[in-house]
């Protein structure tokens, strides 16, 4: 939707005429401005509309063709009754045409063309109102003026030829002001909106071509609205629902409500919904209704019409999932809010509104107190009530407030809702109590829901529903039976319109339509004769009659008349009344006279009604015959109004001289009226008669006196006498005039009433709400203090205290504080209003509330204040400016002040990385972050500035950042409380930028912010993660820190983000940029004094780089000294002395170690996958050591985002070490001193056999070597032995590997050429660690010359194996090198004659978790097994590799598997677009599928596919939107069968059940020759091609081998797998595909991993379940929630589309299992299972014996 601009034109012309509106008139959308649609006054009888005497009255072909097309009505029919007496209905088309017609016939009286229609050819494939835009909006009736304002879309150029599509830019809106009687244009009009500016956002502005004018105008006052206006053309509002700060390219926020009105309860609001947007202002913080923000989308808004004319908003509600609204298109304003009448009321929710979106969401809003956003419990709305419906809702509620009070939701696809109001404990709520009988249409277009009742009476309550499929207007009664409506009446409309109310005039209901056709519906159905009524007299004087005129029947049909009579008064006769019973044959007529003889004057009428038998249906038995005369009187005629005058509530003594009121005397006649006499009596209206006292003002008779009573009165002329009434004393009185005349003699009554002075008692509750203070003047009522939001409401409470004689108390003025700007207001215009009066004894109250917008922490208190001006006739109370106060406060974090405010006050939100780092010292990064917490860690630190960025960093630093920015650039919420505020990425222009909540120690802070920063220079104190440890001397016999590098810019910042991308603990800069890294200092290295560090660095002036033999050292994740202590330690080494290391620092460190594994670096995720993919779990108690033990039986383990765990003996392609180390970030869940990776970044550990074993090696001068290592471990260690004849080791040894990387041999250099010549990292501390370290980026590495680091990815030309594969490599021409894991080694292009390499290990573990080394593999070809985890189980494994002069063969290369038992190769295919493309069932195993695995799971459905490698779907059908692609798409191996695919990312390998020729019987069917280990999933599966199996079978064996053969014919290859358990393994006889169940929903009890435990509740505080992973309501099903969260150990599911997972459930310390019916939601994607309700959840559990059966790795019994 567009954005809606509100724009609003004062009136500031009247048309002097009487209005005339009537009773049955219609003259705005719903009937009146509430927009609920009840109306009582249209004499809807059910006892007539449902019987059959109810039909088609008539149906009216509209003659507008518009380029060969037929009028189409959008805006609603309008009915009037103008001064002539007569109801026509005002209808406006698509085509600009506006029609006058004859509401009881449907006749065209008048028509006009307004202009030109615009095309929706222009509208770029908008063609929901299709082909024609002009009249769409229903206009307005104002009777005082007898006007219609409407607006119609066209094009500027009226003659611009028909039919011709002119383009946007050409379109315009007009705003008219048409004359009822004639169709004209009043002066001034039509005001041409083109190009209007927003009040609040001149950036915006309203243009006819783009925008769409749909909701109903608004009559309120002296104004017109609804996004438009009221005129002479003086604009006194424009708004735009996208204000300030949205740029004008924001689309979205627009007002349509499927065209229903804008909303007034006629004290001084508007009421809206909005739909959807994408300023999305809110995402995550709750913001109170009081304290909206300018982007009003998604959104039910109150605002206040002032005085001008003009719109303030006082309150809003958006959903609390707004957000995922927008995403999804879901409008909340798909209807309006309307305004439930006061029978709805309840306890303290005086007024109720509701509302119904795209969501299929209503929402029941108090509208004194709409709720904001994400205020409720959990960060849901706070609000009366929510329910969710099944479908959407277009159209708005149908109310009826009878017989205890129903509401009514037409759903798209589904019957209608009926809800009864209840009031309980003054807690209003909404219960479903029935449905329609039938479901509304199937596509979109079911009306609003309309309500009549017979004036007002209970048991005559209709329910009037339009829609464009089935019966188009159906007829129910309102109150249901048993479970279900009851319709009473139906009939078909061709081309409804959609979103359509009926409309109603006098007993006749109308309806407009899409294909030129107005209808009108009512009884009489059709008449037997015609009469050609109605028969008009003219004037006529009085009692003189007319000439007759003669009244001619024809009959319709054939009838027996059987009674002609006159109704009515006496002002008509007829005569010549032919005698009865008379039969006339159809097409004969029959004659009677009738004539005018008035006996009163004005407009007078009587019908004739003809009464008739006929056998036709559809006929009536009657026929009425209108007769209309005016009467005048030649003579005088006396009358008087009022006939009776009161004087109510007059205050004894109050008032010298008495109060006064006056009365009409006039004559109706054209001859001047002579009065005769005037008598008095104070006892009844026929005497006695008394004589009056006179006074000089005149006549007085008991209390009252009669001032300028007349003698003569001119023709048709009146006179005023006023009467006063004398108030000295208490009591009642009367008086009755008799006055008597030459036109006759009328007499009138004088009341009036009079006792002692009312007692105003005016109090304000306490600001705790327990008790009340009494109001004296010049005292302020107060809130007390309120914190930040958190609104605080209040009751101001009036009574009457006087004695029970007393007179009423009257508020003669109350002006509130309603949208007024500033923290206190009242909640409406309506409570304690002007004209309240009270009862002795008698109370009343308004609510006023205080509302602190969202602040920050540590900000200054300040006061609000709020007035409202008050008077009443209590002559003791006088005008009163009652003053309430409010003071506004935060939450203050410590240290605090001895004022109690906090120390670092907030200075502001402030623009970071502007260019560098503001703020250079990370204290920490918390996913509990607070403002509390992050200002005490600066306070210990003694830091002046601090702040909270980035939801959970916390920053510090000496000088205040240099650019202030708007505070709404700060919108992130803090990590550890949603309502405090860390940081932002901007908004508007600022979008995606790095913004800082900043604080400043205020004792150390002069409050001036700067704009230029700090000249320096200054130790930088830190950056991206390592902080400042001082300044320190070289070494004394070598360098302090060893690895040089020379970064592109010689800062700080690039010195630190090198060492941290090379692995290093230690950066250092020297001699103003030259850059150090290491891991440990050189001996002699020690801190100096700071000023030695004298040097800036050669590219930031500001900033320090050390200096001759002085480095400024940073230290990653330390503790920033100025000062730095170290403690020292002694070292082995060539020099003398000692060496100094940093003193313990606190806070996350890097572990280089994890029992045997070590730290291999900061790496990225694979670009075609996971990085580490053959297992994984998740948890909220993550460390590094959990994952290591985890992960025990693989080679790697990496953790990201903090609590996810990887584990795999292979890096997944595209995987590389971070550029920058620094990224992972993320500390551990479960220990705050370790990182755990980060978004997309892995903390990755490779297992380290060296790290607690000794190594064996042997060598000799023979032309071959030989290296053995030994190794055994468990799940704590690993132990090493070397053979018995291996001799005793006396020195240095080959490091068998370092991180990722294995050995390879010595080789010699190349041929003229360096072996490897991409990288090169000298040191004079080199080691085989610190050069695999530096070559991390590359394929290999080697050592040479003891010092020499060289890195690549091939081997130069010539490199060959050396002959002696033991030796150090210290010598030149000589390297040690070094192959990384995963990667092949056959760049080589020649080698000695032979050489070998050799790994055995042995594992025993009673746990069954194995860990498996890294094998060295050779230079030509390795083959390896890998042991995975089993139960009960001994894995034994060899690896071995051979170096010849050219390259084993393999035996099986990666093929498609074109037959996998019954299914047959499909192609790869993509995923679905909205769902899965199998929906049936689904398993993981990223260690071991294949083919055969997925295919022996899903052997009960027709389709299966597998995905990403290692998830496994199955289906019966396939989604339409899954589309077969490229077959090389799908490119990803089976993880347990490497000559198997198993499609990829987004690609499905598909296979389908197809006949075959062959069966195997009992045989196990697999398609590789490869060894295939298992983890937790099904081996391979037992089938029989004529015989699906039903579920996985279980392959075991008793010590023994099982051969397997593949289902090629041409594979010749076979593997084999042994295991310690025994069973047999037995297929299914007998297979049938589940039946699908059809029938009424039922719990489902999970699927093959998950169990179902209860219906649960959230709980009070919190989330049962912590993580939402899907948010679908269309395919929303149980099995697509549990397949989500495999990786959790509970599931639920909740509003029937929500779906959680998590590894923990919050009970809130209480019991939340409920019955299972309060899980009541459908599922969207399985009618026939419950989804959980609201704050309901259908909760599962992860139960892992099923699944480790279900999968065949864990046997019955077992």
């Amino acid at each position: 939707m567009s954005p809606t601009l509100v724009i609003t034109f004062l009136l500031s012309f009247f048309v002097s005429h009487v209005s005339s509106l009537a009773s049955t008139d219609t003259i705005t959308w719903g009937g009146d401005n509430s927009r609920t649609g009840y109306q009582t006054n249209h004499n809807m009888d059910p006892a007539v509309v449902g019987s059959a005497q109810f039909g088609q009255l008539f149906k009216t072909a509209l003659p507008g063709n518009y380029n060969g097309a037929a009028e189409q009505v959008f805006s609603q029919p309008l009915v009037y009754t103008t001064s002539d007496g007569v109801q026509y209905v005002y209808l406006a088309t698509t085509q600009n045409n506006l029609y006058k017609i004859n509401a009881k016939t449907g006749f065209i009286v008048m028509q006009r063309n307004l202009h030109i229609p615009f095309l929706t050819a222009d509208l770029a494939g908008c063609v929901d109102i299709n082909p024609h835009v002009g009249v769409t909006a229903t206009g307005v009736i104002d009777p005082d003026t007898d006007t219609l304002y409407l607006t119609s879309k066209t094009y500027e150029n009226q003659a611009g030829g028909v039919g011709v599509a002119q383009g946007r830019p050409a379109g315009r809106y007009y705003f008219h002001a048409i004359n009822v009687n004639d169709l004209t244009e009043r002066d001034g009009f039509p005001v041409d909106l083109e190009g209007t500016v927003a009040r609040n956002n001149p950036i915006r502005s309203f243009n006819g071509g783009i925008h769409h004018q749909r909701p109903a105008l608004l009559h309120s006052g002296q104004y017109i609205y609804a996004g438009w206006d009221k005129t002479t053309g003086a604009i006194v509002e424009r708004y735009a629902t996208e204000g300030a700060g949205v740029p004008n390219t924001t689309p979205g926020g627009g007002i349509w409500m499927s065209g229903g009105g804008l909303a007034s309860d006629d004290a001084g609001s508007l009421f809206f919904a909005s739909g959807n947007g994408y300023a999305s202002q809110l995402s995550t913080i709750p913001v109170n209704g009081r304290n909206p923000p300018t982007s009003l989308e998604e959104a039910a808004v109150h605002m206040t019409i002032n005085d001008d004319g003009s719109l303030t908003i006082v309150d809003f509600f958006m959903p609390w999932e707004k957000t995922q609204l927008d995403g999804a298109d879901r409008d909340l304003g798909t209807s309006p809010l309307e305004l439930l009448p006061s029978e709805f009321s309840c306890g303290d929710y005086k007024r109720i509104g509701v509302v119904t979106g795209k969501s299929g969401k209503t929402y029941w809003l108090n509208l004194d107190n709409l709720g904001g956003y994400q205020n409720g419990p959990n960060k849901l709305d706070d609000i009366i009530q929510v329910y969710q419906n099944e479908n959407s809702v277009y159209a708005g509620a149908g109310v009826y407030p009878l017989e205890g009070g129903y509401i009514y939701i037409n759903v798209i696809q589904y019957p209608t809702h009926v809800f009864k109001f209840s009031c309980s404990n003054g807690v209003p709520s909404f219960t479903k109590v029935a449905d329609s009988p039938t479901k509304n249409a199937y596509v979109l277009g079911v009306g609003y829901g309309t309500t009549t009742s017979l004036n007002g009476e209970a048991g005559t309550g209709l329910v009037w529903t339009s829609d464009v499929d089935g019966q188009n207007l159906r007829v129910y009664n309102a109150v249901p039976e048993d479970g279900l409506m009851t319709q009473i009446a139906g009939f078909n409309v061709p081309g409804t319109t959609k979103f359509t109310r009926p409309v109603f005039g006098d007993g006749i209901v109308y309806m407009g339509t899409t294909q030129g056709y107005f209808y009108g519906f009512g009884s009489p159905v059709n008449f037997p004769i015609n009469c050609s009524s109605p028969y008009d007299f003219g004037i006529a004087n009085l009692k003189n009659a007319t000439a007759a005129r003669t009244v001619t029947c024809t009959a319709n049909i054939g009838v027996t008349v059987t009674n002609i009579t006159l109704t009515g008064s006496a002002n008509f006769n007829i005569t010549g009344v032919p005698s009865v019973p008379l039969n006339i044959a159809q097409g004969s007529t029959f004659n009677f006279q009738a004539y005018f003889n008035p006996q009163t004057v004005g407009s007078l009428s009587s019908d004739v009604i003809v009464a008739t038998t006929n056998n036709v249906a559809g006929y009536s038995t009657s026929t009425p015959i209108s007769l209309k005369g005016t009467g005048k009187s030649v003579n005088a005629l006396l009358s008087v109004s009022p006939v009776t005058l009161a004087f109510q509530g007059a205050i004894t003594g109050a008032q010298a001289g008495g109060v006064n009121q006056s009365l009409l005397i006039n004559t109706q006649g054209n001859s001047p009226l002579t009065i005769q006499n005037i008598r008095y009596s104070v006892q009844s209206e026929t005497g006695p008669w008394i004589t009056s006292n006179t006074t000089s003002a005149g006549p007085k008779a008991g209390a009252f006196t009669f001032i300028g009573l007349p003698t003569t009165i001119p023709g048709n002329s009146a006179v005023t006498v006023t009467v006063n009434f004398d108030t000295s004393a208490s009591g009642n009185f009367a008086a009755y005039v008799q006055v008597v005349s030459n036109g006759g003699t009328k007499v009138f009554d004088v009341v009036g009433t009079c006792g002692s002075p009312p007692v105003a008692l005016l109090e304000f509750q306490t600001p705790d709400g327990t008790g009340w203070v009494q109001y004296q003047e010049g005292q302020n009522f107060t809130f007390g203090n309120v914190t930040e939001n958190l609104p605080r409401s209040l009751k101001m409470r009036l009574t009457n205290n006087a004695t029970s004689d007393s007179a009423r108390l009257s508020l003669t003025v109350s002006k509130p504080p309603f949208g007024v700007a500033g923290i206190i207001g009242a909640n409406n215009q309506v409570d304690l209003a002007e004209g309240t009066t009270l009862a002795p004894g008698e109370n009343a109250t308004a609510t006023l509330y205080c509302s602190v917008p969202k602040e920050q922490w540590n900000t200054d208190p300040y006061h609000g204040n709020a007035q409202w001006t008050m008077n009443m006739d209590d002559p003791n109370f006088g005008k009163q400016y009652i003053q309430f106060d409010c003071l506004a406060v935060s939450e203050q974090a410590a240290p605090l002040q001895s004022n109690g405010l906090g120390l670092y006050r907030y200075t502001g939100c402030f623009k970071e990385n502007n260019p560098g780092r503001q703020l250079k010292t990370q204290i920490y990064s918390d996913p509990n972050n607070t403002i509390a917490e992050c200002i005490a860690a600066c306070a210990a630190g003694g830091y002046v500035f601090c702040g909270a960025q980035y939801n959970q960093k916390c920053w510090g630093g000496p000088n205040i950042p240099i650019e202030q920015v708007s505070e709404d650039d700060c919108n992130y919420p803090c990590a550890g409380n949603v309502n405090e505020i860390c940081g932002g990425n901007g908004v508007g222009s600022d979008a995606g930028g790095s913004y800082i909540s900043l604080f400043a120690d205020s004792s150390r802070f002069n409050g001036t912010v700067v704009s230029t920063a700090p000249s320096g220079p200054f130790v930088n104190p830190g950056v991206d993660g390592y902080v400042s440890m001082g300044c320190y001397t070289e070494g004394t016999n070598g360098r302090a820190l060893v690895q040089g590098y020379d970064p592109s810019q010689q800062t700080v910042k690039m010195c630190v983000n090198t060492c941290a991308t090379n692995n290093y603990i230690y950066a250092g800069l020297e001699y103003g940029g030259e850059c150090w890294c290491g891991n440990s200092f050189g001996a002699g290295a020690v801190p100096t004094a700071s000023s030695d560090c004298s040097m800036t660095c050669n590219d930031n002036a500001t900033e320090y780089c050390g200096a001759g033999n002085r480095l400024n050292v940073y230290s990653k994740n330390g503790s920033y000294t100025s000062s730095t202590t170290l403690s020292t330690s002694s070292i082995t080494g060539t020099g003398t002395g000692l060496t100094t290391a940093p003193t313990a620092t606190t806070g996350p460190q890097i572990q280089q170690t994890i029992g045997n594994w070590a730290f291999q670096g900061c790496w990225t995720e694979s670009t075609t996958g996971r990085a580490l993919s053959s297992n994984t779990y998740a948890a909220d108690s993550m460390t590094l050591e959990s994952c290591a033990s985890f992960c025990s039986a693989f080679s790697m383990f990496g953790v990201e985002y903090g609590r996810e765990c990887y584990c795999g003996n292979a890096l997944g392609a595209g995987s590389t070490k971070a550029p920058n180390q620094a990224d992972c970030s993320f500390t551990c869940p479960g220990d705050g001193n370790e990182y755990c990776g980060a978004g997309n970044r892995l903390q990755l550990y490779a297992y380290n056999v060296t790290s607690t074993s000794s190594t064996s090696v042997s060598s000799s001068s023979a032309s071959s070597s030989a290296l053995s290592v030994s190794t055994s471990g468990s799940a704590t260690g690993v132990t090493s032995t070397s053979p018995s004849t291996a001799p005793s080791l006396t020195g240095p040894t080959i490091v068998p590997s370092a991180g990722l990387y294995n050995y390879m041999g010595c080789f010699t250099e190349g041929a003229n050429t360096r072996t490897f010549g991409a990288a090169s990292y000298p040191s004079d501390s080199n080691t085989i660690a610190q050069c695999a370290a530096a070559c991390s980026a590359y394929k290999y590495f080697g050592t040479e010359y003891g010092r020499e680091c060289w890195c690549d990815n091939s081997f130069g030309a010539g490199s060959v194996l050396a002959g002696d594969g033991t030796a150090y490599c210290g010598a030149g021409n000589r390297l040690s090198v070094y192959i990384k894991n995963g990667t092949s080694s056959g760049g080589v292009s020649s080698s000695p004659s032979s050489a070998s390499l050799s790994q055995s290990s042995g594992v025993s573990s009673s746990t069954g978790l194995s860990p498996s080394q890294s094998s060295y593999s050779s230079v030509i070809s390795s083959t390896q097994t890998t042991p995975s985890p089993s139960s009960s189980s001994s894995v034994g494994s060899t690896s071995s590799a051979s170096s010849t002069s050219s390259a084993a063969t393999p035996s099986q290369t990666m093929a498609i598997s074109k037959t996998i038992g019954k299914y047959a190769f499909q192609g790869c295919y993509t995923e679905a677009k909205s769902n899965r493309a199998l929906t049936g069932a689904s398993f993981y195993n990223y260690t071991a599928m294949t083919l055969e695995m997925c295919a022996s799971s899903c052997s009960a459905f027709t389709w299966w596919g597998v995905e990403y490698g290692g998830e496994c779907y199955c289906g019966d059908s396939l989604d339409l939107t899954s589309l077969n692609t490229t077959i090389t798409d799908c490119s990803f191996s089976c993880p347990g069968n490497q000559y198997e695919y198993c499609g990829a990312g987004n690609r499905l390998q598909m296979y389908k059940v197809a006949p075959v020729s062959s069966s195997v019987s009992g045989g196990i069917v697999i398609s590789t020759s490869s060894s295939l280990s298992t983890n937790n999933a099904v081996v391979a599966s037992t089938s029989s091609t004529s015989t699906p199996v039903k579920s996985p079978t279980t392959l075991q064996t008793s010590s023994s081998t099982l051969q397997m053969v593949t289902s090629s014919s041409s594979a010749t290859s076979s593997s084999s797998i042994s295991s310690s358990s025994s069973s047999s393994a037995t297929p299914s006889a007998t297979s049938s595909k589940a039946a699908t169940y059809t029938g009424l929903p039922v719990t489902s009890q999970g699927n093959v991993n998950f169990t179902y435990y209860s219906c649960i509740s959230e709980p009070s505080s919190g989330r049962a379940l912590s993580r939402q992973v899907e948010n679908n309501g269309t395919y929303m099903t149980i099995e697509k929630c549990l397949s989500g969260c495999w990786m959790y150990q509970y599931a639920g599911v909740e509003y029937g589309r929500e779906c959680w997972c998590g590894n923990t459930l919050n009970t809130g310390g209480a019991n939340l299992n409920i019955s299972d019916s309060g899980c009541s939601f459908t599922c969207p994607g399985n009618s026939s299972e419950y989804c959980g309700a609201g704050t309901h959840l259908n909760l599962y559990w992860f139960d892992v014996r099923k699944a480790m059966m279900n999968n065949g790795t864990l046997q019955p019994g077992s």
